[in-house]
């Protein structure tokens, strides 16, 4: 079999239509639709594809066309301006005030003064005392050769050159450039037209041949497991908190039992708002619980931290620095016993920025309230966390500290590449915090690195990746399923 005889076997069937039909003079694809029964788009896509195989060749040049504007299809439907003025004029008896005749013509204000200063010019009308009055211009002495030109501008006629000028100037008729595709056949396609023509021809299909990749839609590998997170917490009973991007020192840290000259409190280690530097706090009550909680312990019994507290440090606007601001907030704004909170937050640190850490990066935020609760229902439910949702093989507890829980702990699990990571601290809400906001049940809460929990779930060895911009992996990325 010859080569022409496999490329006329590989042609679809509108190439194959449209080749048939076509003829060794320069035609426009209308002509092609016509004889074939073709539709337009797929003539233009035949002649193309012919075009890029050599059966056909296809020839484009630029024509200057004419079209009429909106209002030249308005003068065109009731006449021009000048004539609708006119014959308005002799319907009412050839004298007419400005305003009446204006009003009977329904031309616009702009249209019935050119119209009127056109047929002035033309001594059709003259204006004295105030009213427009006709000088006995019979019907048959009207220029109908403008509306005529507009006719012939819309059946795409030629039109003499200068109507179309006058016509343009009038705003009528517009100009365009236009771009004219005729196509013959090549003496290629003559050949696979005579093959096509004398023998049967059965299309050839090559079911092994590599495809184009069709990348569908589908939202960031990272934002799946975000929200399938939040999904899975709400499945077992968890009410979610609202979060915002900045708070005060006051939810940030005082609520929280965090003493004001804490070194977390510094400008290494948390960011500060320039503008506005601070905001209002809660109300009074609120406000002297904490303030005695910091100085004396307050109503807990404890000792507290023995220094003058300032409610203006407290007032200070910063970038939220972890997302147990946001369970202080909910803690002040009140919760149900027993009850179980979580919120999925964006926080703020300065930080050096590797595979594990970021400045800005998100924490899986909760805590349960309970009478009964004890730290053995931590420790279990921060396992469950690692070993079901991350996939973590190992995990494992380190004593640690902060302000606001005790007994307090460190959760790290074991990353397949990178070994141990820090990805979870926890522990129980002191009395000197809980007691001092009215809350006499015991509190278990977590503060959760989610971004380094995904790079579990992702199999990603550097947390940047989770926010990559990388068409290659976004588009390659498996999906996720918790």
């Amino acid at each position: 079999m010859s080569d022409l005889s496999v490329k006329v076997k590989e042609l679809s069937e509108i190439e194959r239509s449209v080749l048939l039909n076509m003829g060794s003079d320069f035609v426009g694809f209308d002509r092609i639709v016509l004889s074939s029964g073709v539709g337009i788009d797929s003539v233009r896509r035949a002649c193309a594809w012919l075009n890029q195989k050599g059966f056909a060749v296809i020839n484009e040049s630029e024509e200057e066309i004419f079209s009429l504007t909106p209002l030249g299809e308005v003068a065109l439907r009731n006449g021009l301006p000048e004539n609708v003025l006119l014959k308005t004029l002799k319907e009412l008896g050839g004298k007419a005030s400005f305003d009446l005749l204006e009003t009977k013509s329904g031309l616009s204000k702009q249209e019935f003064m050119a119209a009127l200063g056109i047929n002035k010019r033309k001594a059709f009308v003259i204006i004295s005392e105030g009213s427009i009055e006709d000088t006995g211009v019979s019907e048959g002495n009207l220029d109908f050769s403008f509306e005529n030109a507009l006719r012939d501008v819309f059946d795409s006629k030629k039109v003499e050159s200068s109507f179309l000028v006058e016509l343009q100037k009038r705003g009528l008729v517009e100009r365009k450039r236009s771009v004219l595709r005729l196509v013959k056949i090549s003496q290629l396609g003559e050949d696979a037209k005579k093959i096509l023509s004398t023998q049967t021809i059965e299309r050839v299909f090559d079911v092994e041949g590599e495809v184009p990749n069709i990348f569908l839609g589908k939202r960031a590998p990272y934002i799946q497991f975000l929200q399938q997170i939040r999904s899975k917490l709400v499945s077992l009973g968890f009410k979610e908190m609202p979060t915002s991007l900045l708070t005060t020192e006051f939810f940030n840290f005082d609520v929280l039992y965090q003493p004001q000259n804490h070194p977390a409190r510094t400008l290494t280690d948390t960011y500060q708002l320039k503008y506005p530097k601070s905001a209002s706090l809660p109300d009074k009550r609120i406000v002297d619980a904490i303030k005695s909680a910091h100085e004396n312990g307050g109503v807990s019994g404890g000792k507290g931290w023995g220094y003058e507290w300032s409610r203006e440090v407290a007032s200070k606007l910063m970038p939220s620095a972890h997302g147990t601001a946001h369970t202080a907030k909910q803690l002040v704004k009140g919760v149900n016993s027993p009850q179980k909170y979580f919120a999925i937050a964006r926080c703020f640190r300065p930080d050096v920025l590797d595979a594990t850490h970021l400045i800005e990066f998100n924490q899986l935020e909760g805590f349960i309230i309970g009478d009964d609760l004890n730290f053995k229902h931590l420790l279990g439910m921060l396992k469950d966390f690692a070993v079901s949702i991350a996939g973590a093989e190992k995990v494992k507890f380190f004593p640690d500290y902060y302000p606001f829980t005790e007994p307090s702990v460190q959760l790290s699990a074991k990353h397949p590449q990178m070994g141990w990571v820090e990805f979870a601290g926890a522990g129980m809400f002191r009395p000197e915090m809980l007691r001092n906001l009215g809350i006499k049940q015991n509190v278990i809460a977590w503060g959760m690195g989610i971004d380094r929990l995904a790079m579990f779930k992702l199999g990603v060895n550097d947390i940047r990746y989770l926010f990559s911009d990388d068409l290659n992996y976004l588009r390659n990325a498996k999906g996720v399923l918790i």
